[in-house]
């Protein structure tokens, strides 16, 4: 008989109680979900971090004093292997490219259903990046135009992609397609750890945060 899979552990953390409770009431439906804590500002999700840490924070920006944007290197810093989601009114570009350079697994807005948090905390899980639908266009616009933290790939004194190894340009255009990291290894016949490693060369190599990046990178080369 095989055994049931752990629980996927959250913290949810927003400041406006009747959101935070509805959001806790909601995932509590999911049995492959589990809150083991919640918080209102940054204060307090750093220490909920500290002392549970959970597989998943649902971190909201508008936070009082310390946004979420601005708390993330915070929070990564004292749990790195927790993924961080941003769940957020805000549609502001900055704001969603901040929040990815800092290392979030993904950005999605407030207006989102119940179903699709809950595909989206899984593919979060499996390491694969979600960036909410009404924020895409956004997010092209930024990586091509460049932002203040980063300047623009015209003004890079090198082609970091030219450097990439056969198998790295492999897997960055299997990222560009959208498969995980365990679609990856089967269709290239390799192991899942293997391809984590290629994935992390591929993030340092083009100097990216996260995998919404080497996906746009993927489909900016026509990659896929």
């Amino acid at each position: 008989m095989t055994e049931p899979q752990d629980k996927i552990r959250l913290l949810v953390v927003d400041d406006h109680t009747l959101f935070r409770r509805g959001l806790m009431a909601l995932l509590a439906g999911d049995a492959g979900l589990e809150v083991v804590g919640e918080a209102a500002d940054a204060g307090e999700a750093q220490r909920k971090v500290e002392a549970l840490r959970p597989d998943v924070i649902l971190l909201d920006n508008h936070l009082p004093g310390v946004t979420g944007v601005a708390a993330l290197p915070a929070l990564k810093a004292a749990c790195p292997e927790c993924k961080v989601l941003m769940i957020t009114v805000s549609e502001d570009e900055d704001d969603l490219v901040a929040a990815l350079r800092a290392g979030a697994s993904g950005y999605l807005l407030k207006t989102i259903d119940g179903d699709a948090l809950s595909a989206a905390i899984r593919r979060a899980m499996s390491g694969q990046s979600v960036v909410a639908t009404e924020m895409t266009s956004k997010l092209v616009a930024a990586f091509r135009q460049g932002t203040p933290s980063e300047p623009a790939a015209a003004d890079a004194p090198a082609e970091p992609a030219d450097r990439l190894s056969p198998r790295e340009t492999e897997i960055l255009r299997e990222i560009g397609g959208g498969a995980s990291n365990k679609e990856i290894a089967r269709r290239l016949s390799i192991a899942e750890s293997t391809v984590k490693i290629h994935v992390q060369h591929l993030l340092r190599k083009l100097d990216v945060a996260s995998r919404v990046h080497l996906a746009l990178i993927a489909k900016d080369r026509g990659l896929v």
